[in-house]
């Protein structure tokens, strides 16, 4: 399908691994330009290449979206270098296993609540003045299945993704009539490499469970209706159609990509 982003700006935070890695590829594969945000260098110089190598256009923007000061910086840079934004997807995030809420310190509360959700709302409002500029946009934000499934291990995770849904809806009521909409993309359990890789979310919780980092895996996709944990590809599409002309009518809604997981009515 041809999602009609050819030549259309998109910025990707948290974009040199995982879902961000994935939603850059899907974007310059549909001939749309990722503007790929992240901390490491290393990687994103690594990503651009990826993307390069596979006969697409990409550039990168080193940042650490938990600085208050980077967003108007990014966005700044992204306009004044590459053109209007066109699309914005907050996908930079981060998630560690706790042992419970009252071992969780108010630094690591601090810390989390900066980048899942606080980094989204500079990033955006950052953006929206840059998206009327071009006559619209789009802003597509990823939450998780914590946000309405909290577990003991990820107090401070889970909330502070919940407030990302009423975010994305108080945006799209906002801004919408002016041509900038604002949707919300929930991802459930997804083999991500900051899921599967050394000391990540799956060995993390092997360890809390005593169990090994397979059984930990299984343990989770049995949950799912699929019985089968999330590809980063699987929420990259779902995003790239979000950010495209082809959801014109899509805003203030939330698009779960979880095997099922929130199966709620």
């Amino acid at each position: 399908m041809d999602l009609q982003l050819t030549e259309r700006i998109v910025v990707i935070t948290g974009a040199s691994s995982g879902i961000g890695r994935a939603t850059a590829l899907t974007v310059a594969a549909e001939g749309g330009i990722p503007i790929r945000v992240a901390r490491s260098t290393d990687k994103l110089e690594k990503a651009k290449a990826e993307i390069e190598g596979a006969g697409g256009a990409a550039y990168v923007c080193t940042a650490d979206v938990t600085d208050s000061a980077a967003p108007d910086r990014v966005i700044a840079t992204v306009v004044e270098q590459y053109g209007p934004v066109d699309g914005l997807v907050n996908n930079a995030g981060g998630r560690h296993i706790r042992t419970g809420f009252l071992d969780t310190t108010d630094e690591q509360w601090l810390a989390t609540f900066d980048l899942d959700f606080h980094a989204a709302r500079r990033m955006s409002r950052a953006a929206v003045p840059a998206m009327f500029a071009s006559g619209g946009g789009s802003l597509v934000h990823v939450s998780s299945d914590s946000g309405r499934l909290p577990e003991i291990g990820n107090v401070d995770y889970a909330a502070a993704k919940l407030p990302l849904l009423a975010l994305s809806k108080s945006l799209a009521t906002e801004f919408s009539p002016q041509g900038v909409r604002s949707n919300v993309v929930v991802s459930g359990p997804t083999r991500t490499e900051l899921h599967k890789g050394p000391g990540g979310f799956a060995e993390q919780a092997a360890r809390i469970w005593g169990i090994d980092k397979d059984g930990a895996v299984n343990r989770m996709a049995a949950r799912l209706l699929t019985r089968q944990l999330g590809r980063t590809q699987d929420l990259a599409n779902v995003i790239a159609y979000l950010v495209s002309p082809l959801s014109h009518q899509v805003t203030a809604a939330e698009w779960s990509v979880d095997g099922g997981i929130q199966r709620q009515v």
